[in-house]
């Protein structure tokens, strides 16, 4: 059922409520430890909050839609953690933008879901609440960093998860668990009241399980936030208007295809490409060189900013603090040794290392260089074509274990996302089809023009349609 048609069901508070019940079920019996944190308190009280406005003729665009707030998202009713040690105990005294948005259009927070701590990672094996399974496989991971978000979605829980998309961390769960992840132009959502990762990447965004409920979620979330200074005017266009004849032309970015890239996922994405050409869609070949650099640009770049983000945690005025320790400078190093986690630490040290004197224009300066070069690259391609189109990831979900002993392994799970998210990109998974082998679930990756976000949903919304 989309939202839509949910919220058309919701006429009084006895209706919200059943609907609200059912999610807060799910949740309960979350067997794949999509979900870290209850808000079932509160839900019960926007249900009576909801169901009386709707009693008195209000009309809400999303009344009474159960939605689950990946744990990075500050909210009432719970602690906020961000899946890290950390947080631990820090229950904030205001809610992020983004959820008051959907709470003033009726929706309802149901329950924060895990993610990689501090949204460090690829596969929520990060957490240190333990790792998510994949709905799809459970022996697989559902991806990260808002893996719990998408398992969420998938195991139907709730039609909507918030997640937060750094250099992939919508999308890549998206195709893992095999729903719609979409991942707004930087800037045209607000980052307020969610926990910093890198603050130039950093895009907040919905999973859903079409691209129409996404197209939704994102037309009451977007727009400028006197609390954001870097957000951005959205379009006047209504993001839910997706019905287009246009016929696309559809630049599929060359090096996103071949060495690296699983044949299984290849086979899937050059399918529905075929389907769309045979639709009367215009498929021509792009290329943006500087995606070979993109990895390592942005495995400079946002470590930098994680560092930078991550010293305010000191142990004083929230968060873990060591006991006993033996003097200021003991406190600080006790505090964050205990209260990070591995991947937490390695981000700081390599970030605090490009920053560094004697290395700072040699790495950091370079990399943004490189970064500068990749985004004119992009508008360069997107100005012949009305999107870009690839995988997601270079394989489907894989298995628990098989990437955490080796840090790059595991990096390179990002290297066909980074590149539009250094860009300041829209960029969507749409399930794609299924794996011949083992049947799982692969994205295809589109990605728009900056603050064109309606285009790219339309264009979505096309190849979710075609049949392959």
């Amino acid at each position: 059922m989309s939202i839509t048609e949910l919220v058309s069901n919701h006429v009084d508070t006895a209706s919200v409520a059943a609907t609200i019940e059912k999610s807060l079920r799910a949740a309960s019996t979350d067997t794949h430890n999509a979900v870290i944190a209850d808000l079932s308190e509160r839900a019960h009280q926007r249900v009576e909050t909801v169901g009386k406005q709707l009693e008195q003729g209000d009309t809400l665009r999303l009344a009474g839609v159960p939605v689950v707030v990946k744990d990075n998202y500050l909210t009432f009713g719970a602690e906020t953690t961000a899946a890290s040690n950390m947080l631990k105990g820090f229950n904030s005294p205001y809610q992020s933008t983004v959820v008051e948005r959907l709470e003033a259009e009726g929706a309802i927070m149901v329950a924060k879901a895990n993610l990689d701590a501090f949204a460090h990672g690829s596969s929520t094996e990060n957490s240190d609440f333990g790792p998510t399974t994949n709905p799809v496989d459970e022996t697989r991971v559902p991806g990260g960093s808002s893996g719990g978000s998408a398992a969420a979605v998938s195991a139907g829980i709730a039609p909507v998860a918030l997640g937060s998309d750094t250099g992939g961390s919508i999308r890549l769960p998206a195709s893992f668990c095999g729903v719609v992840g979409y991942k707004p132009s930087y800037g045209l959502v607000s980052r307020s009241g969610v926990v910093a990762m890198a603050s130039s990447t950093d895009v907040m965004g919905p999973l859903t399980n079409s691209v129409a409920d996404s197209a939704l979620i994102l037309d009451v979330i977007a727009g400028r936030d006197k609390l954001d200074s870097t957000t951005i005017e959205r379009a006047s266009d209504d993001y839910t208007q997706l019905t287009s004849d246009k016929k696309l032309k559809i630049g599929v970015v060359k090096e996103y295809f071949g060495n690296g890239v699983d044949v299984a996922v290849e086979s899937v994405i050059t399918t529905r490409l075929d389907a769309l050409e045979q639709a009367g869609h215009e498929l021509v070949e792009v290329s943006i060189p500087s995606t070979e650099l993109a990895l390592a640009c942005y495995y400079i770049v946002v470590p930098a900013e994680i560092s930078s983000n991550l010293a305010r945690y000191d142990g004083l005025r929230f968060g873990h603090h060591a006991q006993d320790a033996a003097s200021l400078d003991d406190f600080y190093k006790r505090s964050r040794s205990e209260g990070f986690g591995d991947e937490a630490k390695r981000r700081i040290m390599i970030g605090n290392y490009v920053l560094s004197s004697g290395y700072y224009d040699a790495y950091y300066k370079k990399a943004q260089q490189a970064r500068t070069k990749l985004t004119q690259e992009f508008a360069a391609a997107l100005g012949d074509v009305d999107v870009l189109a690839g995988p997601v990831a270079p394989t489907p979900a894989f298995k628990f274990g098989a990437n955490t002993q080796d840090p790059l392994q595991m990096y390179l799970a990002d290297v066909l996302t980074v590149g539009s998210s250094l860009a300041g990109l829209p960029a969507v998974s749409v399930p794609a089809g299924v794996t011949a082998d083992e049947q799982l679930p692969v994205g295809l990756q589109l990605i728009g023009a900056h603050n064109h976000d309606l285009e790219l949903l339309q264009a979505a919304a096309i190849a979710e349609g075609v049949q392959s």
